[in-house]
């Protein structure tokens, strides 16, 4: 052509550059082609208007939903819509590959696309050419998009640093995907390896170096921009003292980008490609986002990982490790936060050698102490307290104290810690000084649970022991002690209320669901630690409803505590009856609601007894038995409960004694009397009885033998 003639028509041109022209109007559903698009769909050349169906029919069946979307996209952004297009023939074959790129419009009124572009066969690259990774259709927006969303949930769900990097690793980045990962932090004034992925081992070692090296992850955290190389000269170039450090690895083309949170740059994400990259604006867009929620996901991870960490260290700190050194006896603790915050709150428990034992252990076969307590709250103030008040026992027991004043020393304690009155906080504590050799308890308790003992045959008995104010509330409380027998064979249970009442339970309910667990139980101390501790985690109560119950939750402690031995403690040819269970407790004068607690203590004792008759009958009877006590003499009550079997069956024996010298006998009361009929009862209901003289005092006696419900005493 020459200068001054005029331009060619414009369908001239495009059909000399084999391009074809189509409008598409979908309120319509008429798509109308020239002659070049015509036989580019494999039509006959020539203009021709088709139905949508039509067009549909020459075209991959993904390709045509892929339109859809990039339409609406591209109207939505204001930008071309350009999409790669597969023509099929009859027989479902790809014939050709075009490009479509249009300008689509949208009209409100008749709620339609319209679009006006150009259809253009193009060539397939060669796989793994540089051409192969160019964004060369319109499915590249949207495949960026779908990409950038699995990212982002992959990263959020990474719970350490290694699943970050893993995560990082794997990211396969729509048209161009790195061969060669690398995440720098900062210590100080130097730059560190974090991890890296497709490099050989070792290959962290070079880029330990100081932040003023001429290298580009240092200059990304000097500056907090990005660096982006397409190429080695580039890098050579720019960077020549560093160079020698990246050719070694074959590399094409190389991004670094700041990992940023907060403000502030905490590192550089390298991602190194094996092929020539050009960084346009949209794949700078996609390593800046992915960058971006990688810095996010590595400061979580860090935080989470800064947090356990710290835990543990409380953890080993403020928890004694229970050595095997107690002859007689065996000793399991459990300890589980509530799963939120520091992992740490304000129960603990631990085991103290007392004076007399081997020195800082509890081996020796000396006497040695049992704590566990709850500080108020479940935050670092309680764990802090915690410490305090753990750290404040142990010197109090070590110095010899018995338990009640070892108690009312740590109240006045805690109690003068806290400066402000409103920031005062208590604490719940049981304390148990043991004899291993007689297995004899002294137990004081600080509005602690009460312990609980499991017998030989998986009887469970919650053990009545004498209590005070929680610690810190009065610095002038006292704290009663109780003493306790535990028996060779049964197994004494003491926890904080997080293992009672988690999970929606109330101490009734609570209690219950351990008891189960202790009863069934048959394999060994640390086996029923587990299933306790597990047993909080399985279905909860009714009472776990509505928005509070989360509110619920709690720390978890538990000590058991097992004398070791046979169950009977006689030989073979020892024809005594075999004691099964017993329970001894006291009912002082000043104490009559203790006579209800000695009530429930009967009914736990005979849980399995075969006729709840009798069960009632010996409640009926101890309740008699220790009213009269109460009301005619000055002295306190001593129940022992004992359940034997000497071969021809069960029997219960209740003995009741106090110190006064009034021996009681038969009466035959009016029939308007108040009083009189205990010993009518008991001839009634009883297989036998008796009243013993004590020297000083009485006991009075009954046994009834276990036999079918409905039968009689006789």
């Amino acid at each position: 052509m020459r200068t001054g003639e005029p331009l060619p028509a414009l369908g001239d041109v495009l059909a000399a550059l084999g391009t074809g022209v189509w409008h598409w109007d979908t309120a319509t559903g008429e798509v109308t082609v020239d002659a070049v698009a015509a036989g580019l769909l494999g039509l006959p050349t020539e203009p021709v208007t088709l139905t949508e169906a039509q067009v549909r029919a020459r075209l991959h069946p993904v390709d045509w939903n892929e339109i859809t979307g990039v339409v609406q996209l591209a109207v939505a952004e204001a930008t071309l819509a350009e999409v790669r297009i597969r023509i099929m023939d009859d027989q479902n074959n790809v014939v050709r590959v075009v490009r479509s790129r249009s300008k689509p419009s949208y009209e409100p009124e008749r709620k339609a696309y319209v679009l006006t572009g150009t259809l253009q066969e193009v060539t397939e690259p060669t796989p793994g050419t540089p051409a192969a990774r160019s964004a060369v259709t319109g499915d590249w927006r949207r495949s960026r998009e779908a990409f950038l969303l699995d990212a982002g949930r992959a990263l959020a769900e990474a719970r350490s640093t290694q699943e970050v990097l893993r995560v990082a690793a794997n990211l396969s980045m729509p048209g161009f995907t790195p061969d060669g990962l690398a995440v720098f932090g900062v210590e100080g004034d130097r730059l560190t390896i974090i991890g890296h992925h497709g490099h050989e081992p070792g290959a962290e070692s070079p880029f330990y170096m100081p932040l003023d090296t001429d290298y580009p992850a240092t200059e990304v955290v000097r500056t907090g921009r990005a660096v982006y190389i397409s190429s080695p000269e580039e890098y050579k170039a720019r960077y020549p003292l560093t160079w020698p450090l990246a050719q070694r690895f074959g590399r094409q083309s190389w991004a670094f980008l700041p990992l940023t949170v907060s403000g502030r740059t905490m590192g550089t994400w390298l991602a190194a490609f094996a092929y020539p990259v050009a960084f346009t604006p949209d794949e700078r867009s996609v390593l800046t986002t992915v960058a971006r929620m990688l810095a996010q996901a590595l400061s979580r991870a860090g935080t989470a990982e800064t947090e356990k960490e710290l835990t543990e260290g409380l953890q080993r700190t403020m928890m004694p490790k229970l050595g095997p050194g107690i002859p007689g006896m065996d000793v399991t603790a459990r300890y589980v936060p509530t799963g939120g915050g520091l992992q740490v709150g304000g129960d603990w428990y631990d085991v103290i050698p007392l004076p007399g034992g081997a020195s800082g252990t509890t081996s020796g076969g000396g006497r040695f102490a049992l704590v566990i307590g709850d500080v108020q709250g479940h935050d670092v103030r309680a764990a802090g307290l915690m410490g305090q008040l753990r750290i404040a026992l142990r010197a109090y027991a070590s110095e010899g104290h018995r338990p009640d004043a070892v108690l009312s020393r740590a109240s006045r304690f805690l109690h003068g810690i806290g400066e402000d009155p409103a920031e005062l906080r208590f604490a719940t504590c049981l304390y148990a000084e043991v004899d291993p050799a007689t297995g004899v308890l002294e137990v004081a308790r600080a509005g602690h649970p009460e312990p609980v003992i499991r017998m030989t045959d998986g009887t469970v008995l919650t053990r009545p022991t004498e209590g005070g104010l929680p610690l810190g509330i009065d610095p002038d409380a006292d704290y009663p002690t109780t003493r306790l027998i535990l028996e060779p064979g049964e197994t004494l249970l003491i926890c904080t209320d997080g293992l009672i009442e988690t999970g929606g339970h109330d101490l009734d309910t609570g209690w219950q669901r351990l008891r189960e667990i202790l009863e069934r139980h048959n394999g060994t101390q640390e086996e029923l630690a587990d299933a306790l501790v597990q047993a909080v985690h399985g279905p909860s109560s009714h009472h776990t409803t509505g928005p509070l119950a989360d509110r619920r939750e709690d720390d978890i402690a538990l000590l058991l505590l097992t004398r070791q031995g046979a169950a009977c403690g006689c030989g073979a040819e020892d024809t005594a009856p075999l004691s099964v269970r017993r329970t001894v407790l006291t009912v002082a004068q000043a104490e009559p609601e203790r006579v209800s607690v000695a009530r429930q203590q009967l009914r736990e004792l005979l849980h399995d007894w075969d006729s709840p008759d009798q069960v009632d009958s010996a409640v009926l009877l101890l309740s008699e038995v220790l009213t009269n006590v109460l009301v005619h003499t000055d002295s306190d009550a001593l129940l022992l409960a004992e359940v034997t079997d000497g071969g021809d069956g069960r029997r219960i024996r209740i003995e009741v004694t106090d110190s006064g010298d009034d021996l009681p006998h038969p009466r035959r009361p009016g029939e308007l009397a108040s009083s009189g009929r205990g010993l009518l009862l008991i001839e009634l209901l009883a297989h036998t009885w008796g009243v013993a003289p004590r020297g000083r005092g009485k006991s009075i006696w009954f046994e009834l033998y276990e036999q079918k419900n409905g039968d009689g005493p006789g």
